[in-house]
């Protein structure tokens, strides 16, 4: 032996000997397996024959979408080899479950199962729920909801018969090109890794699922994949001991209770040419066992991948593992040939039975620890609704949350501010429709949708990149992309050059959708005003990214490795949020969903087999959270237009406290009139007159003595039903200028004769509360003059559009198809039409469909926006609409000493609501008296109720084909579907 290679094992020897030293075994907290069940393990074992004690080391791959012949072979091993476990992979849920009830009711001592479930059973299992894969968990900050996922992982297993999880990855991914770890991995950072790798396994083993850390002693820096070849890791021991081991000395101390070897060539720890690590005793029972003290279950990788089977064959392979001091053999492909060498290998002294005792002991305490001693079978029974839970669907969109980055955020361009002063498109690469990235931003604002799919000409990207130059700022998702390294992780030349492209041409924000070592190849995102890592590609993660945009909730993810010299391990930007809406699950603000669900459907579809209405939408949102919005039925009773949530609806009177009436708070904050005042201040022509000593504060509050209402349009019509000369004409003029539906044009001038109609109307004798909409035709006069602007343009540049809530809009035939805008009334008496586009009230329609008592159409959605604003006391989207008081005061009762259950504007429930008798209710008995809201004829109703933070909104077309239809309101649909709000709030 020369003296150089006499240094070189003497320094081995040393560096070792550090680890052992650095790792004293007696500190470690014991596996929670070992040593349990003492008595139930003796009898098992000592029932066992020396074959059958090697046969419990064995596990071998089931499958849960395969054919009987694979279940025959399974079960052919479960009898005749008597193996101690299965691994499944591929399946669903259902056949696993009834797999397994019938695999452990053929194996005499019951079987261990275990399972790939990084991110939970839907690494395998089809229909369930995906948690964040480790990269994008290594982004979060928070670890404690690593710990939470790890317990519903737990959960999901130990429902579905599992075992072992052979999870969670402690890999170290510092080198890119990883074919195989890569987004598998917390990341590039060792502190990193382990606390989310500890939290991971206390989570699991917390609830009685063993944890398996991956792979032994690291696969995080290499460039192959042992799927296909052997790998080497050409590292020190002081790098190894430094960074690789590092996870594993510190889970170990922590209770570790297993741990999976790899197949990896490490010349450093063992020279022996194409030997895998996992084959390796200085390895696994050197290294790992004496030297680190681990005393847990060691599994193998799978034996099947050809980094062990290009080198050695069936049952070699399997018995060389033994040897090296493995306990499980994963994937063992023959069982009969492995049984055969590992009884060889023990004939030979290369193993002893007393080691295999020791294991298969192991094995068995392992079995009692969980509870296999005491077997059930699994109850099928809401199997699948019991996995899917409500609370893991809640934690993962938490973990998905936390782990968006933001990367570059310019002069603080997200969240999205001042909508009503930028023009947005969205740009979609690598997808040719819609995706729900755009869906969800659409719900924010209005948006131009664009696609580019990877197929596309450069002609048609060229197109599609000058349209952006109309846009102030495009957001652009990357979509598509490979989470492997393979092919630069799917980053075309063509991807590269569309994103040059775009952030040359208009300021941009670009949501990567995978991994994050993609953007090495994407050399545009460094000029980009805005790049967020999404770090996955699927529909929630898509709309999540899109909530944060816009404000929905703030980002706080920080990169978990680094990408080149531009984006650093760390790097990330807070961004402000919880100031627009986020969309959600009822129970994330305390409802419950299963009674929302049933009992709103019920409400709602009873509705329309009654034919109350044909179609109708519900919207329900608390805490700022919109966490319930379905449509039901159809456009009209023809079945013909499915109801969808972005059609119009006709407000009628909820127009008043959505038109006239946010204007009327701000010109009141503004000092433009006080509630003292006489009305004849807004509008001077009551200046004279029986109405000069009208209040402003008793008119809002509808106790003015003013009348209910005026039929206008009865004087435009005579008696054989045709109109007068002087009021309509089927087409337009100088004279005939304001348009009333298709091809019907009303007199310019007849407004005043409306006005003057209004003025001369008889005053009641007292003053008792009257809901009156006489003073709402006035209103947007007043506001114009008031501001000196046009009425509706003043509310969508001061309200709407800067609500994002762009749909709210008068007339909206001129806006929209009128496939989008749900139809109303069947005109007999005065139109003699199908309304349709058009506003239902008539008085509104003499307006030019521009008045304050009805008019207004929107989505549903964009209607929360207004009346999210108001439930928050006049903010939204961080920017404030109408001071606190003013809202407090006008959404107040007023006059409840004259019965008066109305605020200014406002309606409110009755006084006394909830102790009233059922049929004097209103609205719902729930409804606190801080609440308030109001109703439209069309069969419209919103309310806000600030005691419980809770906005609800109802949408339907009841006076389709006839207002006459009463039966919405003798249902007593609207709020009984309201008080199912608060009864989900109880339970």
């Amino acid at each position: 032996m020369t003296g150089k290679r006499r240094l070189w094992i003497l320094l081995v020897l040393f560096l070792v000997t550090n680890i052992a030293r650095s790792q004293d075994p007696s500190k470690n907290i014991s596996p929670p397996f070992l040593n349990v069940g003492t008595e139930w393990v003796d009898s098992v074992f000592n029932s066992l024959s020396t074959e059958e004690r090697i046969a419990q080391l064995i596990f071998v791959a089931a499958f849960s979408d395969q054919d009987i012949i694979h279940e025959v072979e399974i079960t052919d091993l479960i009898r005749n080899h008597k193996i101690g476990g299965l691994i499944f992979f591929q399946g669903d849920i259902r056949n696993q479950a009834m797999l397994t009830n019938f695999y452990q009711s053929e194996s005499e001592v019951p079987l261990l199962i275990a399972m790939d479930g990084e991110w939970g059973l839907g690494m395998r299992l089809s229909d369930i729920i995906d948690f964040p894969y480790q990269m994008s968990l290594g982004a979060i900050q928070n670890d404690s909801l690593i710990y939470e996922m790890g317990c519903a992982i737990a959960n999901q297993f130990k429902r579905l018969g599992v075992h072992i999880n052979l999870a969670p990855v402690v890999d170290i991914n510092n080198n890119p090109e990883n074919p195989v770890i890569g987004f598998r991995s917390f990341g590039e950072d060792k502190y990193n890794v382990t606390n989310k790798a500890e939290m991971y396994m206390k989570g699991l083993q917390d609830n009685g699922i063993l944890a398996v850390a991956k792979h032994f002693p690291g696969h995080g820096d290499t460039n192959k994949d042992s799927h296909f070849v052997l790998p080497v890791l050409n590292h020190s021991m002081e790098r190894l001991d430094s960074l690789e081991l590092y996870p594993y000395k510190k889970l170990i101390k922590q209770g570790l209770g297993g741990i999976m070897t790899t197949h990896l060539s490490i010349p450093v720890l063992d020279s022996t040419r194409d030997l895998a690590s996992t084959l390796s005793k200085p390895i696994t029972a050197g290294l790992l066992k004496e030297k680190l003290g681990f005393q847990g279950l060691i599994l193998t990788d799978a034996l099947n991948m050809k980094a062990i089977t290009d080198y050695f064959p069936p049952g070699i392979a399997d018995a060389k593992a033994l040897i090296a001091g493995n306990d499980i053999l994963e994937y063992t492909e023959n069982v009969a040939l492995a049984m055969e060498e590992i009884k060889r290998s023990i004939e030979n002294g290369e193993i002893s039975q007393k080691e295999i005792n020791e294991r298969c002991r192991k094995v068995l305490e392992m079995k009692y620890w969980a509870g296999l001693n005491e077997f059930e079978d699994i109850d099928t029974v809401e199997l699948i609704e019991d996995i899917n839970s409500i609370s893991s669907e809640l934690l993962n969109r938490k973990l998905i949350k936390a782990s968006i980055t933001v990367l570059r955020n310019n002069e603080s361009l997200i969240p999205i501010q001042n909508l009503e002063k930028i023009k947005i498109a969205s740009l979609t690469i690598g997808s040719s429709g819609s995706t729900p990235f755009q869906n969800m931003l659409d719900k924010y604002t209005r948006i131009n949708q664009l696609q580019l799919d990877y197929n596309t000409d450069s002609t048609i990207v060229n197109s599609t990149i000058d349209n952006l130059k109309g846009f102030d700022l495009a957001i652009v998702g990357i979509n598509g992309l490979d989470q492997k390294s393979y092919n630069r992780f799917g980053v075309t030349e063509e991807i590269t050059k569309t994103i040059n492209k775009v952030v040359s041409e208009i300021p941009s924000i670009l949501v990567v959708f995978g991994n994050p070592y993609a953007l090495e190849f994407m050399e545009g995102v460094k000029r980009a005003d805005g790049l967020i890592i999404a770090y996955q590609d699927n529909e929630l993660v898509q709309e999540l990214a899109a909530q944060m945009i816009f404000g929905g909730f703030g980002a706080t993810g920080k990169l978990p490795v680094s990408i080149g010299k531009d984006f650093l391990v760390g790097d990330g930007l807070e961004t402000l949020g919880n100031i627009r809406f986020q969309y959600s699950l009822p129970e994330s603000v305390g409802l419950n969903s299963k009674i929302l669900e049933n009992r709103i459907d019920s409400i709602a579809e009873h509705g329309i087999k009654e034919k109350a209405y044909p179609g109708c939408q519900v919207l329900v949102a608390r805490r700022g959270v919109i966490v319930f919005h379905k449509a039901y039925g159809f456009h009209t009773y023809q079945n013909l237009i499915p109801v969808k949530k972005d059609d119009l609806y006709d407000f009628a009177s909820v127009t008043k406290i959505t038109g006239p009436l946010p204007a009327l708070m701000k010109l009141y904050d503004e000092g433009k009139y006080t509630l003292d005042n006489k009305f004849s201040h807004l509008w001077p022509d009551f200046s004279s007159g029986d109405k000069s000593d009208l209040v402003i504060h008793d008119v809002l509050a509808h106790q003015s003595r003013l009348m209910a209402w005026i039929p206008y349009w009865r004087n435009t019509v005579k008696k054989n039903g045709d109109f007068r000369w002087n009021t309509f004409k089927e087409d337009s003029s100088e004279r005939f200028t304001v348009e009333v539906d298709n091809n019907l044009y009303l007199h310019k001038n007849y407004r005043h004769k409306m006005y003057r109609a209004i003025k001369r109307s008889p005053l009641r004798e007292n003053n008792e509360y009257l809901y009156s909409g006489l003073s709402f035709y006035l209103y947007p006069k007043i506001i114009g003059d008031l501001t000196g602007r046009e009425y509706e343009s003043y509310l969508k540049e001061t309200f709407y559009r800067s609500l994002g809530a762009y749909t709210i809009t008068y007339n909206p035939n001129r806006e929209y198809p009128l496939h989008r805008i749900v139809p109303t009334e069947n005109d007999d008496f005065f139109r003699m039409r199908q309304i349709h586009g058009w506003v239902h009230d008539e008085g509104a329609a003499m307006m030019g469909g521009v008045s304050g008592n009805a008019g207004l159409f929107a989505t549903i959605n964009d209607l929360a926006k207004l009346m999210q604003m108001y439930l928050q006391m006049g903010t939204y989207g961080g920017k404030k609409y109408i001071e606190q008081e003013t809202m407090k005061t006008f959404t107040a009762y007023q006059f409840p000493e004259n019965d008066n259950r109305r605020g200014l504007g406002f309606d409110k429930p009755n006084i006394g609501n909830s102790e009233l008798p059922p049929e004097k209710q209103y609205p719902a008995p729930g409804a606190s008296p801080e609440s308030f809201g109001h109703s439209g004829f069309t069969g419209t109703f919103t309310w806000a109720d600030p005691a419980h933070d809770l906005l609800y909104i109802f949408f339907s077309n009841r006076v389709y084909p006839t207002r006459d239809n009463q039966k919405l309101y003798n249902l007593n649909i609207r709020t009984s579907i309201q008080q199912v709000l608060y009864d989900a709030m109880k339970k």
